[in-house]
């Protein structure tokens, strides 16, 4: 059995990874956490997440439930992602991270804490969109640069990141694949009279917008045809689903950061 964490129990993501956890085989809900002063915090994790009592409850103290868990699921902010980092490698505590939005430093510090604990980090989770990822690498390989790139993704209006964590993943696939740099190549909008496109841009566009989970396109645009691939997410169930199945994956590695192409076995 693999008892698993889950940081922001009381959101959108943290329902949806305990309702999947309460009906997983093999797996439990450990531990719930949520920030101090949260109103949920002493409640029940899964009368929390609408699915019923689970008798585990909504915590904010990670150091204080090391002994429930094996496996922590953090889908957070960078500050708190990087504050549970260090307790967890500490304790010698698995991670499974989807959280967006790190800078340099604390990209390194999770590089750091990979040497001593098993890590999967993925900007999403999705099983969908890493079969994406693949087939965009695959279309840029044979088209080359006799297309236009552009990617267009769309999130709800609270998303607070922009381009989304999936879309730089994108682009740093397509310029990998192209022989590009997305430091100098990359175009995030575009507004007024900016001139002819350069074939060696690839643009971003970001939409902000009611309840809207997660919409990602990348189009290949040349003379006569365009092809465009597109991942809609309609429910947070499929990026749950997806970080189960990291949890479970991850059970038996050793210390490492691994991503979701690895543990789909698309690399």
């Amino acid at each position: 059995m693999i008892n698993v964490a889950v940081t922001g129990a009381a959101g959108r993501m943290g329902r949806a990874l305990i309702q999947v956890l309460a009906g997983g085989d093999g797996m439990r809900l450990g531990a719930a956490l949520e920030r101090p002063g949260h109103e949920r915090v002493g409640a029940d994790a899964g009368e929390t997440a609408g699915f019923g009592r689970l008798g585990v409850p909504v915590t904010d103290d990670l150091a204080a439930v090391l002994d429930d868990f094996d496996t922590l699921i953090d889908f957070s902010a960078p500050d708190s992602t990087l504050a549970a980092l260090e307790i967890c490698r500490a304790a010698s505590r698995r991670m499974v991270i989807g959280t967006t939005g790190f800078e340099a430093d604390g990209l390194a510090a999770i590089e750091a804490a990979a040497g001593e604990i098993a890590i999967v980090m993925a900007p999403n989770m999705s099983v969908g969109v890493n079969v994406v990822f693949k087939l965009i690498e695959m279309a840029a390989a044979i088209l080359g640069d006799d297309v236009d790139v552009e990617i267009t993704e769309a999130h709800h209006r609270d998303k607070v990141d922009a381009p989304s964590g999936t879309a730089v993943r994108m682009g740093e696939i397509l310029a990998k694949t192209l022989g590009r740099d997305l430091a100098t190549d990359a175009v995030y909008g575009r507004h007024g009279t900016t001139g002819p496109r350069d074939r060696r841009t690839i643009g971003f566009q970001s939409i902000r917008a009611g309840d809207l989970v997660g919409e990602h396109t990348v189009m290949f645009a040349g003379t006569g045809e365009r092809i465009e691939i597109t991942h809609r997410a309609s429910s947070r169930s499929n990026f749950a689903f997806g970080a189960v199945r990291a949890v479970r994956w991850l059970a038996d590695k050793p210390p490492g950061l691994y991503d979701m192409q690895r543990v789909l076995g698309l690399n």
